[in-house]
């Protein structure tokens, strides 16, 4: 028994330095496992706060992917752009692209909450319109490096047809505005572009309301394609659309000036119209430019030039007055039925048409008598009383000029009553009783 506890005593002195080693070893490890954790986690947020880190990191743990694209799965879509714009050298680009999504900013917190533009996507969140703004912001500075102004200013001229949807406006206009300062550096198509740009900017003039610099612009246009035979997409012709332009916007001015009673300077400004009109070769504008101009003689009393320029055109000013008329008549203006009237009447009664003329006298006379303006009243019934009397005159020369014994007794049977002799009631037998 003394040998066995002796030999099991020695045995686990044997075993105690292994089983020591095991525990030490353990407890070692134990600590390495935790320092290394804890290394691990500052790591992780190291990263985290330094985004060049994380690029470092994806690139070296996913293989075949690069910094540039990790950081461009990383990164919206506007800085990717933005980052691809720099690296390659467009900063004017990258510089113009920053400010209109600045701009963009600015209205939409000036709109405020609840606006139309509040409920859109932001410049910058819209992929689609940030490439066309990447390819031809980019298109017209190299171009534009290059000394090539023709192509800048097509890039840009791109940019503005790319915006013209109506929450877009002011990004077309902007566009048409970096055009028109284009335009003035090409100098190798005999200046059609510069003349589309004044064309472009005197749109935006007049939709704004600024007319005196929409006429500017109009103006040189139609300086620029005098006698020229340019074209636009729908086969016109740059200086007949010139033409229209000049006209529209003359007739404009024209009524405000008709509206602040500068009569005369109206009728030289309807007189420049009526020429475009005419040089434009458009019927229809023609009447309608003499028909503006009638009116304005006649507002300002001066019917008889009125009507010789109305006679010019009978067809066209008849039947824009009878639109006029119509118009006025919808819209109870009894002013304007009046005016409309009276021309009418005098061009119908200079014609010898007095029938025609006594119905438009008649119903100027009535719509006059709404305005409770009296010397308007006495004016009409004037012109009332003139049309009858001629409307008299020819049944009365027809019998005259007949030269026969019933013609002269309905002559003296006319005398002693004084009834219409258009309508009269008197027939032969009745005379010869």
């Amino acid at each position: 028994s003394w040998n066995s506890f002796h030999f099991r005593k020695n045995y686990d002195y044997f075993l105690l330095p292994p089983l020591l080693f095991f525990v030490l070893f353990l407890f070692f490890f134990f600590f390495y496992l935790k320092d290394l954790g804890h290394l691990r986690v500052q790591q992780l947020i190291h990263l985290i706060k330094d985004k060049d880190g994380i690029d470092d990191y994806l690139a070296k743990n996913i293989k075949g992917l690069s910094k540039q694209e990790a950081a461009a799965n990383r990164n919206s879509y506007k800085k990717n752009i933005c980052i691809d714009m720099l690296r390659q050298g467009y900063h004017k680009s990258f510089s113009e692209l920053f400010t209109l999504i600045q701009k963009w900013n600015a209205l939409r917190e000036a709109a405020g909450p609840g606006s139309a533009i509040w409920q859109r996507e932001s410049l910058e969140e819209q992929p689609d319109k940030l490439d066309q703004l990447y390819h031809f912001l980019t298109g017209a500075e190299a171009a534009q490096r290059a000394g090539h102004y023709e192509e800048m200013y097509d890039n840009q001229l791109n940019l503005a047809y790319c915006f013209n949807d109506p929450e877009d406006k002011w990004l077309s206009n902007y566009f048409y505005e970096q055009c028109f300062n284009t335009a003035q550096l090409v100098k190798i198509d005999g200046g059609k572009r510069e003349a589309q740009a004044h064309a472009n900017m005197g749109l935006i003039c007049e939709e704004q309301g600024h007319v005196m610099k929409a006429a500017e612009h109009f103006e040189a246009f139609y300086q620029l394609t005098e006698g020229l035979t340019w074209k636009d997409e729908t086969g016109h012709t740059y200086n007949s659309l010139a033409c229209e332009h000049l006209w529209r916007i003359y007739t404009l001015l024209a009524d405000k000036m008709l509206e602040n009673k500068e009569h005369q300077q109206a009728i030289k400004t309807l007189i420049k119209a009526l020429k475009m009109a005419k040089e434009g070769g458009d019927m229809k504008m023609e009447g309608e430019a003499a028909y503006c101009l009638s009116l304005a003689y006649n507002f300002a009393g001066e019917q008889q030039t009125a009507l010789s320029v109305s006679l010019g055109k009978v067809a066209e000013t008849t039947e824009y007055l009878g639109e006029f008329m119509k118009a006025a008549e919808n819209a109870h203006l009894s002013q304007s039925l009046v005016d409309a009237c009276v021309l009418l009447g005098n061009i119908y009664n200079e014609r010898g048409k007095y029938n025609e003329a006594f119905e438009y006298f008649s119903r100027a006379s009535e719509a006059a008598k709404t305005l409770n303006n009296l010397p308007l009243v006495e004016e009409t019934k004037t012109y009332y009383g003139i049309a009858k009397a001629h409307k008299l005159m020819v049944a009365f020369n027809s019998r005259i000029e007949a030269e026969d014994p019933v013609s002269l007794k309905y002559l003296l049977a006319w005398k002693e009553n004084r009834s219409d002799m258009c309508t009269d009631p008197l027939t032969v037998d009745n005379i010869y009783q």
